[in-house]
């Protein structure tokens, strides 16, 4: 065994322009998990008052503007991005970091809301088993494969994908079946999902913040800005993924509202937990019994544990990154393991913070997550006038304010105003991670006296551009 020059990613320096416009959606889609829209069912019901379908159209126009701002700005900065290098590059490389030290949130806790999910599905299966015992097992597992490899493929994520598609699909003709014959509302044709006397639009927001989670993976596939055959396929692809997904969201939870007209159906005798955790696997059994639940708990669990070590494998190297960059202390963050060559201090750190999925529940969590990602939408928006209207000077024509000014701006405030209205546990963790990170980039730029020592957090998920010493088995 010899040491070599080698790019972190296995395989080549350099990334291939070889993926499509649907293989780019379908792997967005893939990251945000459509199966998703029926483990936050119960608690969104419950807290909009049994007006699911709302809250997603809510999260959805807010996500429209945010995607039309992401597609701007990949075009403009073709790499493979993400909110962090947007802000860096449009505005100031010490925002940047902060930006994506808000982000950092999301990814070292979406890698325990996936182990929260399959804490749920196997409770439901199997009730008397301790959840703490599945938790367990599963971070074991999850961290044992990625510490060995790292290697995934978008293949799998595309079966999985289609997997959870027609399952869903299934679950929705048999919904429409009950409907017709006069379960649930006895109706496929109501606005009562979307709204009704008891609702009130502070509800409906308080939902969109849950229900954004959902969303969650649609910014990720400018990360494959390097590898689309034509870069000006990005924007289309964005809001493309934002749509698709958004359908899919809508239909499920309009057809499921309707079904299930009262959230206290999932909850039997006044027991929280059945809503504040995963309500996929009731669901199921409502509508099909045994063998439904069975196939709809499979989608789920499919989907959830693809995107489980997807998100476990991508802070790994985000935190590589970062240590090989000194942003954190290298001498463990920037280690790769000589043998496996894996960064396996990084990998065994995310996999004993999903640990803590045994105290929580699902609700906190993922509320936790929008903060960091809110912040990130909403800094994706004033990229947009930073990078065109003021950089650029794009703002002459009535055109261009709209495109550079009007558009972003409604974002930004759209996304400004979901962020306020965050679970106060989310807003009181993430001002606190927040103000860590103030305090962590006046030290490291001496009292802000210099720019930060940039990272790429997507080069950490694909590995471009990033050479390093490592060995190399040469047989």
């Amino acid at each position: 065994m010899a040491t070599k020059t080698k790019p972190l990613a296995q395989g080549g320096g350099t990334l291939k322009r070889n993926l499509g416009l649907w293989a780019i959606v379908g792997l967005g889609l893939g990251y945000m998990t459509p199966t998703v829209v029926f483990d936050t069912f119960g608690m969104v019901a419950r807290d909009t008052d049994n007006v699911v379908p709302a809250a997603y159209l809510v999260a959805l126009v807010v996500m429209v503007f945010t995607a039309i701002s992401y597609g701007k700005i990949s075009s403009a900065i073709p790499s493979a991005g993400s909110a962090y290098t947007y802000v860096r590059e449009s505005i100031h490389p010490n925002l940047g970091f902060m930006v994506g030290w808000t982000s950092l949130i999301d990814y070292v806790l979406l890698p325990m809301v996936n182990c929260l999910i399959i804490r749920s599905y196997l409770e439901a299966l199997f009730p008397e088993i301790p959840g703490w015992i599945w938790v367990v097992l599963y971070c074991i597992l999850v961290t044992s494969i990625i510490y060995l490899t790292m290697r995934g493929t978008s293949n799998m994520n595309m079966i999985l994908l289609v997997f959870s598609i027609v399952v869903m699909a299934v679950f929705v003709v048999m919904v429409v079946a009950q409907l017709m014959r006069g379960d649930g509302a006895g109706t496929v044709a109501s606005l009562t999902p979307i709204f009704h006397d008891g609702a009130t639009m502070g509800a409906v927001l308080m939902g969109a913040t849950i229900v954004c989670f959902s969303f969650i993976g649609f910014d990720a596939v400018t990360m494959y800005a390097e590898e689309a055959k034509d870069p000006k396929i990005m924007p289309k692809a964005i809001l493309l993924t934002v749509l698709l997904g958004g359908a899919i969201f809508l239909i499920s939870g309009y057809l499921t509202q309707l079904r299930f007209p009262d959230w206290n159906e999932f909850a039997p005798g006044g027991d929280m937990q059945f809503v504040e955790d995963s309500t996929l696997p009731i669901i199921g059994n409502l509508v099909g019994g045994p063998v439904l639940m069975a196939v709809l708990t499979a989608a789920g669990f499919c989907a959830t544990l693809a995107s489980g070590l997807a998100s476990h494998a991508s802070v790994s190297r985000m935190l590589l990154v970062m240590g090989r960059n000194n942003v954190l202390p290298q001498r463990a963050f920037g280690y790769i393991n000589p043998r496996t060559h894996t960064p396996t201090f990084n990998i065994v750190l995310v996999g004993a913070i999903s640990l803590l999925a045994i105290p929580f529940t699902l609700e906190l969590i993922a509320a936790w997550i929008n903060f960091g990602a809110l912040i990130a939408f909403t800094f994706v928006n004033i990229s947009v006038i930073a990078w065109f209207a003021i950089r650029k000077g794009r703002r002459k024509t009535p055109g261009d304010i709209f495109s550079f000014i009007v558009m972003p701006g409604i974002g930004m405030v759209l996304t400004g105003l979901l962020w306020a209205n965050l679970h106060e546990d989310a807003l009181r963790g993430g001002l606190v991670w927040t103000a860590i990170g103030v305090v962590y980039l006046a030290i490291i730029t001496k009292g802000f006296r210099k720019k930060v020592v940039a990272f790429d957090e997507n080069q950490a998920v694909t590995g471009y551009n990033k050479v390093v010493k490592v060995p190399v088995d040469e047989s």
